[in-house]
This record gives structure tokens, C-alpha cells and sequence, in this order.
């Protein structure tokens, strides 16, 4: 059954890899290769200091099974050109379908240029026969520890949000996921050096003793003739690996068995707001926008993504002795990862866009509802770090925080719809994994949210000259205030205009865009 579903896996990506896809792919692979062949170059490096070229490789495994188990939160859920559901009626077991999926996981370019930047282990055994046969024993078992690592995270997050009893155990792991990202940061900013150095036994011991690292340490006990080390390690890799093969196979029978429940909370915080918008074409989306930003699974880990994102590259600055770092700019960052995380809001409904377009002139107002939708959602919480916040640490930012706040809000509401409508892409039905984007290429988002990024910061120039043209005069360094107000509602007039346009005059092939079986 393996092989079938690798070959199946090949004929997808043989038929797949075209135009866009195509160029996107092979942009990722060469980023890919350029990180693996400076994997492979570190690990060839000689090191003053005994010992300390085994601590380096096992860092560097270690970044990259972080990479696999964050980079799917970023780049759309991981790869699922096989989606488990499309196999719920044929006779595998839990345990058979999961190894098959793996098999076809390592058919793709992110497992091969994790391969080759794992052939390190066969560079770090360079000189010793025995070292080298046991390097390449343990390069197949250390790259099928990250993805199933991967596979394992992504269909546990999505499980948990699947229910409404895992809503709140859901939103601790993606808390856990948000500390991750900051020690993967600290690991190699601060104590890179320090491995580097051999400065730290307690580090080096970490580093050789979390299964990342069993690897170079069975190649380091080949090299010295230390067996029962080796066979330990690479034991550990086995029996780990299986482990995780089972526990993947459990969750893909619950995902491939149960129907998801609604898992938002009860329609009284949504319906509150609801009852007090007008009883026109504009409120009515909005109303269905907030209860659909509530129980819809994708969008509320997208909320949840923003304000975990937010902090984690805002607060680190500050624990690492920075001053205030950029915390009282929490508030903007929320905005624009929201912004980031919600470019695709076309997507997200799918074929359900087809009853906005069978109602008259409903274009102007699903996407001024839309809009205004993504404002009552994001610019509460921003509003109350944009406020609080610099006061907590540096009240001179205040001129800064204020006059750039409405002006991402505004823009970021424009981009929201404009995005949508222009660059939407499908995404996989309600049972699939929450954070998947389906065969979108990981990269093709990444761009997305580049260009967006690109776009709030044309928005915030013309402020960001008024504030600075009046540093040090408080009246004149407080016009970017009014600068940011008007940048910001011409940015959401103007841009929802386009959008609106856009929509009207070519629904039918958005349409036909985002209903596609992924």
C-alpha cells in the first residue's frame, strides 16, 4: 500500500507542478538547498575545541525538526496532497494508512531537501567506516522522526479544534507553539555562540539528549567504538519513530470517523453585536461575518495566530534586557498579522460564494460588510494594547502608536478584501486540518504575505514622515494623528472600492477559483 500511494503522490505532483506552481516550487526547493548545503558545510567545519563539532550538528538537526513542526502554521498546515479522507472507505487499518502517508510525505521537496541537509551525519562521519555505515543507518530515521513530528503536531492542533471541549486545550498548544518560536530564536541567537564556544555542559547535554540529537550522538560513539551507545541511540530513533507512527494513526482514524462539531463558542457574544447592527445589506454580512469569524475553525485559529505572533515578536526584545523592546507596538503587530492571516477570506467560504452572487448589487456590500467585520474583530484587542501598553513601558511612543494604529487598521481592512478577490485560493472542506491551506504551495502564501506586508508599509509612510518631521514639538508630532486617521480611510474606501469592482465583474471565475475540490 506504500507504494501505491507514493506513486499516487507522484502522478499528483507531475500533473500539478505547472505555470505558477511550478515556478513557486522551485523557488522553495533553491531556498531549500541553500540552507541544506550550509547544514552540510557547518558540519564539515573543523572546531578547536573536542567534542564541540558533534554539539553543533546535533543544533542544527535540532532547527531543522523545529522547522518542521512550526513552518505548517505559517505556510498553510503542511503538505496534503493525499488527504486522509479521500481513503476513509477502504480497508487499512489506522496504522497502515499512516504509514503509507509517510511514505508519501517523503516525496516532496521539503523531505528531500531535508534528506540532503541530513547527509551532515554522513559528513560528520568522514574518516571512520564504522561512524559512516552508521550515519547513514540514522539519516532515514532522524528525517522520519521530523516529519512524523510534523504530522503528528498538525493533526493533534486540528483535532483539538475540531470540538468544543479540545477549544480550550486548542488554544494552549498554539500557546506552546508561540513559546517555541521564541526559543528556536533565543537558541540561535544567543546560544549559538556558546555551543560554538563549549561554554555550557548543561546546554551540550540538552542538545545530545533530545531526539534531535541521538543521531550525531550515535555517530560520535561509532567513531570512538562506544556500541552500546550507538545501539541505544538509534533504538531510541526506532522506537520513537514507532510511537509516533501509532499515535498518527489514531488521529487519523478520528479525523477520517467523526463529524466535526461546531466548535465556536454559543452565538451570544456574536449575537449581541448582531442585534445592534442596522437592519441593512451591509449589516446583515456583518452580522454573518462575526458569527463565521467565531465557529469556523480556520478563521479562529487565524485570531489566535495574530495575537500569538504579536507577542512573541514583540515581547522577547523586552525579556532579553532591551528596554521596552517593541512591546508598545504589540497593538500594530496584532493588526497586521491579522491582516496577513485573513487575505484569503474568499477561500475560506469556498462555493458558499455563489449565493452573493445570485443576490443583485450584493457585491458593494458583502465586501463593506467584510471590512467592517475584520475592524470589530481585530481593533478591540489592538486597541487596548495600542492604549495600555505604552504607557506600561515608553510613553514617547505614544505619537507613534496612536497616529500609525488607524492607519494599519485602515489599510488592513482594505487589503483583507482586496486580497481576497484578486489572489484567493481554495482551501479543503470543514473536516480537513484547520491550519491546512490544501495543495497551495507554501510558498505562494509566504509571497502573499510579503506583498501584503510591503503594502501596510507604503500605508504607513506618509505618517511615519509626519511624526518624524515633528519629532521633539509635541503639536506638530502629534499631526500624525489626523494623518493616520485620513490615510486610514482612504485606504478602506478605496481599496474596498476596488474589491467591490473586482468582485462584481468577475465572480463567476473567483468562483470557480475557490470551489475547487482540494
Amino acid at each position: 500500500m506504500v507504494g501505491v500511494l507514493i506513486r499516487m503522490k507522484w502522478r499528483v505532483l507531475r500533473h500539478s507542478l505547472r505555470g505558477k506552481e511550478a515556478v513557486l516550487t522551485v523557488g522553495g526547493a533553491i531556498l531549500g538547498l541553500l540552507a541544506a548545503v550550509l547544514t552540510v558545510l557547518v558540519a564539515a567545519a573543523d572546531f578547536p575545541t573536542p567534542g564541540v563539532d558533534t554539539d553543533v550538528l546535533a543544533g542544527l538537526l535540532l532547527l531543522w525538526t523545529l522547522g518542521w513542526l512550526f513552518a505548517p502554521l505559517f505556510t498553510g498546515g503542511g503538505d496534503e496532497t493525499l488527504r486522509p479522507e479521500h481513503f476513509a472507505l477502504l480497508p487499512f487499518t489506522p496504522r497502515q494508512l499512516a504509514a503509507g502517508l509517510l511514505g508519501a510525505a517523503f516525496l516532496g521537496v521539503p523531505a528531500i531537501v531535508t534528506a540532503l541537509a541530513f547527509c551532515a551525519l554522513v559528513v560528520h562521519a568522514a574518516g571512520s567506516l564504522p561512524a559512516v555505515v552508521v550515519a547513514v543507518l540514522a539519516l532515514p530515521l532522524q528525517l522520519a522522526l521530523a516529519v512524523l513530528l510534523s504530522r503528528v503536531a498538525m493533526a493533534g492542533l486540528g483535532a483539538a479544534l475540531q470540538s468544543r471541549r479540545g477549544r480550550d486545550l486548542g488554544v494552549l498548544l498554539a500557546a506552546l507553539v508561540g513559546v517555541m518560536v521564541f526559543f528556536a530564536q533565543a537558541l540561535v541567537q544567543t546560544l549559538g555562540p556558546v555551543v560554538v564556544d563549549g561554554d555550557s555542559p548543561a546546554l551540550t547535554a540538552v542538545l545530545r539528549w533530545v531526539p534531535s540529537g541521538w543521531g550525531p550522538v550515535a555517530v560520535d560513539a561509532a567513531g570512538r567504538g562506544e556500541w552500546p551507545l550507538v545501539l541505544a541511540a538509534l533504538a531510541g530513533l526506532v522506537v520513537l519513530g514507532g510511537g509516533l507512527l501509532a499515535v498518527w494513526g489514531v488521529l487519523l482514524h478520528r479525523r477520517t470517523t467523526r463529524v466535526p462539531v461546531n466548535v465556536g463558542p454559543s452565538a451570544r457574544g456574536s449575537g449581541s453585536v448582531a442585534r445592534r447592527l442596522p437592519a441593512t445589506p451591509v449589516g446583515a454580512v456583518v452580522a454573518k461575518e462575526l458569527r463565521t469569524w467565531f465557529r469556523d475553525p480556520r478563521r479562529r485559529v487565524a485570531l489566535l495566530s495574530a495575537v500569538i505572533v504579536a507577542l512573541v515578536a514583540s515581547v522577547p526584545p523586552a525579556l532579553q534586557g532591551e528596554g521596552g523592546g517593541g512591546i508598545p507596538f504589540t497593538g500594530l503587530v496584532v493588526m497586521t498579522v491579522g491582516c496577513l492571516l485573513a487575505g484569503n477570506l474568499y477561500g475560506m467560504d469556498g462555493s458558499a460564494l455563489w449565493l452573493t452572487l445570485v443576490t443583485p448589487e450584493a457585491a458593494a456590500a458583502d465586501v463593506r460588510g467584510r471590512q467592517l467585520a475584520w475592524l470589530l474583530l481585530i481593533t478591540p484587542v489592538a486597541a487596548v494594547l495600542v492604549v495600555v501598553l505604552p504607557a506600561l513601558t515608553e510613553p514617547a511612543t505614544y505619537p507613534w502608536v496612536l497616529a500609525l494604529a488607524p492607519a494599519l487598521a485602515g489599510g488592513g481592512s482594505g487589503l483583507v478584501v482586496l486580497l481576497s478577490v484578486f489572489t484567493a485560493y481554495p482551501l479543503p472542506d470543514q473536516r480537513a486540518n484547520p491550519f491546512s491551506a490544501g495543495n497551495n504551495p507554501g510558498l505562494l502564501r509566504v509571497l502573499l504575505q510579503l506583498a501584503i506586508t510591503l503594502l501596510l508599509a507604503v500605508v504607513a509612510l506618509p505618517v511615519v514622515a509626519v511624526v518624524w518631521l515633528g519629532s521633539g514639538v509635541a503639536p506638530l508630532e502629534w499631526l500624525g494623528v489626523p494623518t493616520g486617521v485620513a490615510v486610514g480611510v482612504l485606504c478602506w474606501w478605496w481599496w474596498g472600492r476596488i474589491a467591490a469592482r473586482r468582485l462584481a465583474e468577475r465572480g463567476p471565475e473567483l468562483l470557480a477559483v475557490v470551489a475547487k475540490h482540494v
